[in-house]
């Protein structure tokens, strides 16, 4: 029997209306989606009327569900892998599942089905260079933020990175201690939402606003250092 296929599917970061056209023919098609809530994940489906089952897969899964996946994979079945919104594998855990079967000795197929992807779509709409940049995840809760946000700084190109909303008033204030006063930032808030809000200016302008500190953020720096280099060769 030959192995099943393991499926990484984009799926909305907020508007239920940007998943794809394949993404749902995949979630139909599959034998089991894995989720990284699957609360979050049959809410999605439901609204498709989808009733595919379900399994977690997230952060706290260990070696023992790793197998348990490749078995149901060596088994014929197919497999697409979901994480909350967005696409798997960017700041979750998803990488450590699809490196696990990359490795093995099965010829298991993994197959991309792109989609939404809340950095790619805050770059879009930033307006700051994007030919190249550079993408920090998630900043440390506590323990090396500092220095985080001093190599952040130090960065030739276009930083985003993403940020809870219950540290987005840190954040902001620990990018006024490492940024220059006109260094150009862009706070993307909820993105595709209802209460979708971009708030754009220098670091000194974005902290005078009123940042609701609700939702999903990503934040975007610009740096002009590399035009600079390059006006001087």
């Amino acid at each position: 029997m030959p192995a099943g296929k393991l499926y990484i599917v984009a799926t909305p970061i907020g508007n239920l209306q940007d998943i794809t056209l394949r993404a749902l023919e995949i979630l139909k098609m599959v034998d089991i989606v894995l989720c990284e809530d699957t609360r979050v994940t049959r809410n999605l489906l439901s609204h498709f009327e989808i009733s595919t089952p379900t399994m977690s897969y997230h952060e706290h899964s260990d070696e023992k569900k790793v197998h348990e996946i490749l078995n149901i994979l060596q088994e014929g079945k197919h497999v697409a892998l979901v994480t909350d919104a967005g696409t798997p594998g960017i700041s979750d855990p998803g990488n450590r599942l699809v490196e696990s079967i990359a490795i093995s000795q099965d010829p298991i197929k993994i197959i991309p089905i792109p989609g939404s992807s809340a950095i790619v779509t805050a770059l879009s709409i930033s307006g700051f260079p994007t030919d190249r940049f550079i993408f920090m995840g998630f900043p440390p809760h506590k323990k090396g933020r500092e220095t985080y946000f001093k190599k952040l700084a130090r960065q030739e190109y276009t930083v985003v990175f993403y940020e809870s909303n219950h540290r987005i008033k840190k954040c902001l204030d620990n990018l006024a201690k490492v940024l220059d006063n006109d260094r150009q930032v862009c706070v993307c808030r909820e993105l595709t939402k209802k209460f979708e809000t971009i708030y754009r200016g220098t670091i000194t302008e974005i902290l005078e606003m009123d940042v609701k500190d609700k939702g999903e953020f990503v934040v975007i720096v610009k740096n002009d250092k590399l035009k600079e280099k390059e006006e001087s060769l």
